[in-house]
């Protein structure tokens, strides 16, 4: 069995302008290298389409906030080269790797972890799934920076990166890397695939 720590993984979420198909307003990257979670890289991200109100109350990003901010096509070079790990993380993963895919274009996605998948096969006993839930019931932001709030992207991103060590390597046994890797999730589907 092949511990989980010999692969490098990158820990991503991503918010949308609300539109669709919704485009980024936020992006960011969390490295998780031998086991050990790395510091946050991200960016604000100039949409083509206004941010609605409504994705404005989910996450807090304003039109205002990202009038200056670059444009995606300014940052892909950096995005890239943040994403350049043998697989990727993220709760709920078909919604990031969906934008990702139509913002890169030919980029080639990465073994894809998905918490939300892992959490339902690992943590049956949780009545909820849901990121925020999952980060209440094992206290995953604790000692976070108080500038970062469910939502954004550095924050979302950094939970799931504790979350996702939690899964694979807390237990009395640390999970191999064929135990984490894709199998039928079990349990209800308490999040939907959507991105504001």
């Amino acid at each position: 069995m092949t511990d989980w720590k010999t692969l490098n993984y990158v820990v991503v979420d991503v918010e949308g302008n609300g539109q669709q198909p919704p485009e980024l307003v936020e992006l960011a990257a969390v490295p998780i290298v031998g086991g050990v979670i790395g510091e946050p890289v991200s960016w604000l991200v100039r949409p083509q389409r206004r941010i609605t109100s409504f994705a404005r109350g989910v996450h807090g990003i304003s039109n205002d906030a990202v009038a200056d901010a670059p444009t995606f096509t300014a940052i892909t070079d950096e995005v890239r080269q943040a994403l350049e790990h043998p697989a990727l993380i993220a709760h709920n993963a078909p919604v990031d790797v969906s934008v990702l895919r139509r913002e890169l274009g030919e980029w080639e996605c990465p073994e894809v972890f998905d918490t939300l998948r892992l959490a339902r096969r690992f943590l049956p006993q949780q009545d909820s799934h849901r990121l925020g839930s999952l980060v209440e019931a094992f206290t995953l932001a604790d000692g976070l920076s108080p500038d970062l709030r469910p939502h954004r992207a550095a924050y979302d991103a950094l939970v799931t990166a504790r979350l996702f060590v939690l899964l694979a390597g807390t237990s009395d046994v640390p999970r191999s890397l064929e135990e984490l890797r894709d199998q039928p999730a079990e349990g209800k589907a308490d999040e939907a695939a959507t991105l504001f």
